[in-house]
């Protein structure tokens, strides 16, 4: 495991944040807990991120198994522990405890529904000390999407969207497929609109937050006959960040794949895009968390510690 990451983010001449800037760290987790065993890494983990100081922790999705009930009792054990983490706690849901809960016989729209009503009841945070979101919800056209969330910190803007695994929800049922459409209308307005006001305000960077693997090389497999439920979404996110300018940082789990590299290519030069970066969660079976610090003044945008290597430097 490398020991620690410093990505050279330079911020272009001329696009200082028109906030005074402020370094802040914050802590990634997600895919996790999944077994009895993971339960107690898990309740360790969130422990251990409670002896930082941090802006907040955000939990990138699949906060149970797959083959594991969707049920509202362990949606309340999850609650609780996300309301007892001491920093505020952003969560945005993975594929596991809503679009795939057909698999133990539950409704994934109601399942939504319910998540909706459980974790996103007002537009603050959870976790002990609070942090005040806007959410899309407040826009009466996408009154249903409490899930998505923006908020800054330090003149650097985040979106929280909700684009789960499983092929985003398309490609299984007519009605999956209504909800999808619905949905990622509403992602991309939301996506769109934070990247306005990310010109408008001179943010130094825009991170954007979502569970699913987006599969920049389109390589994902699909349903038999469904189209790719995130073409659109790599399209927008292409468009947004070469119009932007300034560096952009995708914060995802899915693939249980820890990395840190630059997926998105310019179509122009067949190039990595370098103001675009991709931090990937721990998972499942591999318990572990990510710190990031920003500072959007510095030569170094982001620094990059794994919790093990925090545990172990301790």
């Amino acid at each position: 495991m490398r020991p620690i990451l410093l990505l050279t983010l330079a911020l272009l001449a001329g696009t200082a944040c028109a906030q005074s800037p402020a370094r802040f760290a914050f802590a990634i987790i997600g895919d996790a807990p999944y077994n009895r065993l993971e339960e107690i890494e898990f309740a360790q983990e969130l422990k251990d991120i409670d002896q930082e100081e941090l802006a907040f922790v955000v939990h990138v999705g699949d906060i149970k198994s797959g083959s594991s009930p969707c049920s509202d009792a362990l949606f309340a054990q999850r609650l609780r522990q996300f309301q007892s983490a001491r920093h505020p706690f952003i969560y945005v849901p993975g594929d596991n405890e809503w679009t795939d809960c057909h698999r133990g016989g539950a409704d994934p729209l109601e399942r939504l529904a319910k998540l909706r009503e459980m974790f996103y009841p007002d537009d603050d945070s959870l976790g002990e000390r609070k942090l005040r979101l806007e959410r899309q919800s407040a826009d009466p056209r996408f009154a249903e999407f409490r899930e998505n969330a923006r908020w800054r910190i330090g003149g650097v803007l985040f979106i929280g969207l909700n684009v789960p695994g499983s092929n985003n929800n398309l490609g299984r049922t007519a009605q999956m497929d209504a909800e999808y459409a619905r949905r990622s209308a509403a992602d991309a307005a939301w996506l769109a609109q934070g990247f306005d006001l990310a010109k408008q305000e001179r943010d130094a960077a825009v991170f954007i937050v979502m569970q699913a693997d987006p599969h920049f090389d389109g390589s994902r497999r699909r349903p038999s006959g469904a189209a790719d439920g995130y073409a659109a979404l790599r399209r927008d996110l292409l468009a947004h960040t070469l119009a932007f300018g300034r560096p952009v940082i995708l914060v995802h789990g899915d693939t249980h794949r820890y990395r840190v590299d630059h997926p998105l290519v310019d179509p122009a030069t067949q190039q990595p895009l370098g103001n675009f970066t991709r931090i990937e969660s721990f998972g499942s079976p591999l318990v572990d968390w990510i710190r990031v610090s920003v500072d959007p003044a510095g030569p170094n945008l982001i620094g990059i510690k794994t919790g093990t290597e925090i545990k172990q430097a301790r």
